[in-house]
């Protein structure tokens, strides 16, 4: 079935040409691909990180080492800093480049653009006029909905759910009691929110400015798939630009915290109390068990799993890991045999001890007795 998850949000502002594009972020523009002579017939609709890129959208490479994400890439233009020439990027993708001085503040200004913020006064109470709700949802009197949001048929908002501006639910999706999505928030159809947890608050991102902690960009928002269950007290970061996305079928039990730029494969099992720091990558059918936790930039493989507890400092392709650090379970087994064996063999080493002990006395013994009778 395709809903709305399957395509970007409707378009808030009017698309911009090449050239408008790049007067706006005050950069150059260049042609990767053909003369250039096109760039007043295309048009740029939307901003999105290469690997969500659609065709009409513009990305973003801030450094050399980042270039191979742009294959495949579908973007029609790349911001870039200055040192990035153009014959690197040739044949990557993109059909044009933009070449910007500050290729972040640049970035941020065009997602702006394309999906502002929005307002941060306190909403009031109720739904908002601008709310589309299909009248089969069920709503409580005591949610509070945002400006733009679209909520599905069928759909149950229970009391005390918060829907921030901007927001789109797909059909006979359940919000239980203190749910919490922050703008910009998608869900796909048949989509279950168990009570009190939070979808899109900020990642934790900051970059040190004269002492200070300043945070990063917080312009994304999550994504979640068709028939996806999150569990009570789940807090799942907004992405930086774009998605934090939880893929299809995946079912993430109480108290797991995901964060931002997360992207989590379909069927997925997560049990409670993980922890996923951000831009981790899962394929489809991963199992973490309970309090696993994995640190960032973390990629996993179809079908891996991981015990109980385990944390995991590198990406694993397949299997099955244990322990902490995590490894293969055929290893870590044969650490807890030699584990178990510690106390048997710390009694062996002090008996050996006392035996080298005793040897030595005597050797030193009858070496004075030697030394005696030769003199």
């Amino acid at each position: 079935m395709t809903t709305m998850i399957d395509r970007h949000f409707s378009a808030t502002s009017d698309p911009l040409s090449l050239p408008q594009l790049t007067e706006m972020t005050g950069g150059q523009l260049l042609p990767l691909l053909g003369d250039g002579r096109s760039q007043e017939r295309d048009t740029v609709g939307g901003a999105a990180p290469p690997a969500e890129a659609l065709a009409s959208d513009v990305t973003l490479v801030d450094r050399r080492e980042h270039v191979g994400a742009l294959e495949g890439c579908h973007a029609i233009a790349v911001i870039t800093p200055e040192e990035l020439a153009a014959e690197t990027l040739a044949g990557a993708g993109p059909r044009w480049q933009i070449v910007v001085a500050d290729p972040h503040a640049a970035f941020t200004q065009i997602i702006r653009y394309f999906r502002p913020p929005v307002d941060q006064d306190v909403p009031g109470a109720g739904i908002d006029s601008t709310a589309q709700i299909h009248p089969s949802a069920q709503v409580s009197d005591a949610a509070c909905i945002g400006a733009g949001v679209v909520i599905g048929p069928d759909c149950k908002i229970h009391a005390g759910v918060s829907i921030a501006a901007g927001c789109e639910i797909g059909p006979e999706c359940v919000l239980y009691p203190n749910v919490t999505l922050y703008s910009y928030s998608r869900l796909g159809a048949r989509v279950v929110i168990h009570a009190g947890s939070t979808l899109g608050a900020h990642g934790f991102g900051y970059r040190n400015v004269d002492g200070k902690h300043i945070p990063t960009a917080q312009l994304g928002f999550v994504q979640i798939d068709d028939d996806v269950e999150l569990g009570a007290s789940v807090t799942i970061d907004r992405g930086t630009y774009g998605a934090t996305r939880i893929g299809e079928g995946t079912k993430i039990d109480n108290q797991v915290m995901i964060g931002h730029n997360c992207r989590i494969g379909k069927h997925n099992l997560l049990c409670s109390q993980v922890g996923i720091a951000g831009s981790c990558t899962t394929g489809d059918y991963v199992v973490l068990a309970g309090q696993v936790g994995l640190k960032d930039h973390i990629e996993l493989g179809d079908g891996v799993i991981v015990g109980a507890q385990a944390g995991v400092m590198d990406s694993l392709q397949s299997g099955v890991h244990i322990g902490s650090p995590a490894t293969p379970q055929s290893d870590q087994m044969r650490v807890f045999a030699v584990q178990r064996k510690l106390p048997e063999m710390r009694r062996d080493i002090k008996h050996l001890q006392r035996e080298v002990k005793t040897l030595i006395s005597i050797h030193g013994s009858e070496s004075n007795d030697s030394s005696s009778k030769a003199a």
